[in-house]
């Protein structure tokens, strides 16, 4: 159980990051705020695990640490572009379908002897993206915090938000593999590799910079909240199965649709809501074989 409520506590960490995220790259440039937030997130986390892990750092743990911070960044960016192009639950609820069953799928293979229902919940994520991707009508059309509407790309945004499922399972897995005997040190190396790549990016499109200031403490929150999310999910990790505290950490979707119906208030017409409602059974059945 202790495991469990890390992991539970780290989805609403997650979500509430991505809804912060979500607001401010549709006024700003996506990397200029994964950028701010990066780098708030590398300072949370700085400011902890100082205090709560002997400095100690094998080879092993670090480059999983790297390979784990590449593979969350470019989630987090394929994310934030698919909020500019489709709702909030769109993008954050495939993103975690993806990133639940691929993360099942390697505790299988690393040996982890989850329920058979595990297939049955990959199974039902089918039909739910299938439903999730159907093509919003004018009623499911929703504007943004400052009235920008959100780009009619539904497809593009359905493609990123995948893409951001892959890069966050194996920001998981990473994390995962890189064992606890060496503390939370390879959550600062995860964060830390991200930069290097992030700046690339962000010199290559020519948008190096600072977003707004309202975008930009958004993007300040996004970083903390998800640096919490990170931690609590790093511990979770190593005390129960990989297959069940990725797919509940997985659970983020609920955080940041909740939030964005009380505040933008997204509209989602009847279809959607059902593959929304079959996502969710999807990564609850998981989570259930998981823990068998």
């Amino acid at each position: 159980m202790f495991a469990i409520a890390l992991a539970l506590v780290s989805a609403i960490g997650f979500g509430a990051s991505d809804y912060a995220a979500g607001l401010a790259t549709r006024t700003a440039s996506v990397f200029q705020v994964t950028l701010v937030a990066q780098l708030s997130s590398l300072s949370v986390a700085l400011l902890v695990v100082p205090w709560v892990s002997p400095f100690r750092l094998s080879a092993a743990a670090a480059w999983w640490g790297v390979a784990a911070g590449v593979a969350g960044i470019f989630g987090a960016l394929a994310l934030y572009v698919g909020f500019r192009h489709a709702v909030f639950s769109v993008a954050s609820t495939l993103s975690a379908v993806g990133s639940a069953a691929l993360s099942v799928l390697a505790g299988l293979l690393f040996g982890e002897r989850p329920s058979t229902l595990a297939f049955a919940g990959i199974a039902l994520a089918l039909p739910a993206i299938a439903a999730i991707s159907a093509s919003p009508g004018a009623a499911d059309d929703v504007r943004s915090w400052h009235g920008q509407a959100v780009t009619g790309r539904h497809l593009a945004g359905v493609g990123y938000g995948l893409a951001a499922g892959a890069g966050f399972a194996l920001y998981f897995i990473g994390l995962n593999r890189a064992g606890s005997s060496d503390g939370l040190w390879p959550v600062i190396v995860a964060e830390a590799a991200s930069l290097p790549v992030l700046v690339a990016c962000t010199l290559l499109t020519g948008q190096l910079g600072l977003p707004p200031r309202g975008p930009r403490s958004l993007a300040v929150a996004t970083g903390a909240t998800g640096s919490a999310g990170t931690m609590l999910y790093f511990v979770a990790s190593h005390h129960g199965l990989l297959a069940v505290t990725a797919v509940i950490a997985s659970l983020y979707p609920g955080g940041t649709i909740l939030l964005a119906r009380i505040r933008p208030g997204e509209r989602l017409g009847a279809v959607r809501l059902a593959g929304l409602a079959l996502a969710g059974a999807s990564v609850a059945l998981i989570a259930v074989a998981g823990s068998g």
